[in-house]
């Protein structure tokens, strides 16, 4: 069945075997969606392995790493009306997108659709402990690095990889994939929902388990080059919503993760405490930036990485106050909603 409304949008950065198993899946999808990868200066041979084994996708070079903003790039390009992301490491459940576009196309408010996400860890390996919390790329990573913000996490953000002299798809682990920690939450958020809505109401998403609208995600603005790639979707979730949109999370939509080893922890979590400063700051009123300040800084981890975070986010000032627009009053008493199952969260830590 094939279903013409969805554009996936791939991110990727020296991750070319698991680059190449994305496409796979994503080319065996019934929906037959058009795919564009956009490939984020990689050194491992990416570009050309698309091109000899994927040569039907979309490939775009900007010939820099731009981070989650390589989405933007993508979306300009877009035709269709909705927007699938997907990280290198991530692929769509048969049906998935179409179920997305039908909830999109019967709730004109809607901006986004999160699926539930299901993890394969690696052969022999346990499931992991749950999700730690750079806000940075998920591409995303529930069920290893939310971000700070609930319910939702960041994409994770690939690191450099060395090529593998490997086929261009990895086997597939042979331990049962589990749902992400972090789903218990989305399917519970506290949100009040407008009666139109029949799933959760959302205060931000997912980014490699998200189809959004096109328009909607164009008028936002996209995601924020500031933030280059660590808990991106916060500050595109807010201004989704203060431009009236609404955000759900759909139980009967899957999106697969199989995270990658090629990560920098630390860089994550850098980028991750940085970016939800600049988000809290950027977006929220000044009691709720000063409480969410002091419980980060109370709890993250008391290291370098730490302090260069916030020293990072602290050197950034002069443009938060220039740019600064907290979230309309409706809006703002939705995501103080969250703030406690924020911090009490067992599906989001800040380590690494």
């Amino acid at each position: 069945m094939s279903d013409p409304r969805t554009t996936v949008i791939v991110i990727t950065h020296n991750r070319r075997d698991e680059l190449l198993h994305t496409l796979d899946r994503l080319a065996a999808l019934p929906e037959r969606p058009p795919v564009t990868v956009v490939d984020n200066a990689s050194t491992d041979h990416t570009a050309h392995a698309v091109r000899t084994h994927h040569p039907g996708v979309t490939l775009l070079t900007p010939g820099r790493n731009l981070g989650a903003a390589g989405r933007n790039l993508a979306a300009r390009l877009a035709t269709t009306p909705y927007l699938a992301f997907c990280d290198d490491d991530s692929w769509w459940e048969p049906g998935s997108l179409t179920g997305a576009a039908d909830l999109l196309q019967a709730h004109p408010r809607l901006a986004a659709v999160t699926a539930r996400i299901l993890v394969h860890p690696a052969p022999a390996q346990a499931p992991p402990t749950p999700a730690e919390e750079p806000s940075a790329q998920a591409p995303f990573t529930p069920a290893e690095e939310p971000s700070a913000q609930a319910p939702f996490t960041p994409a994770e953000q690939p690191p450099a990889e060395e090529p593998s002299a490997e086929g261009p798809s990895a086997e597939e682990p042979s331990a049962e994939p589990f749902e992400d920690p972090v789903v218990t939450e989305l399917r519970h958020s506290p949100l009040p929902r407008p009666p139109w809505l029949p799933t959760p109401a959302l205060g931000s998403f997912l980014a490699a388990a998200t189809v959004l609208r096109t328009d909607a995600f164009r008028t936002a603005g996209g995601f924020s080059p500031r933030l280059w790639l660590g808990g991106e979707e916060e500050l595109l979730a807010a201004d989704l919503a203060a431009h009236g949109w609404w955000l759900t999370y759909a139980d009967h939509l899957t999106a697969h993760h199989r995270p990658s080893p090629h990560r920098d922890t630390r860089l994550r979590r850098r980028h991750g405490i940085r970016n939800t400063l600049w988000s809290t700051w950027l977006r929220r009123s000044a009691p709720a930036a000063l409480r969410r300040t002091a419980h980060l800084a109370r709890t993250v981890p008391r290291d370098a990485t730490s302090a260069r975070a916030f020293a990072e986010a602290a050197a950034g000032i002069c443009w938060i106050l220039r740019e600064r627009r907290p979230v309309p009053r409706a809006v703002e008493d939705r995501l103080r909603l969250l703030d406690t199952p924020q911090k009490t969260s067992a599906a989001r830590r800040y380590v690494g």
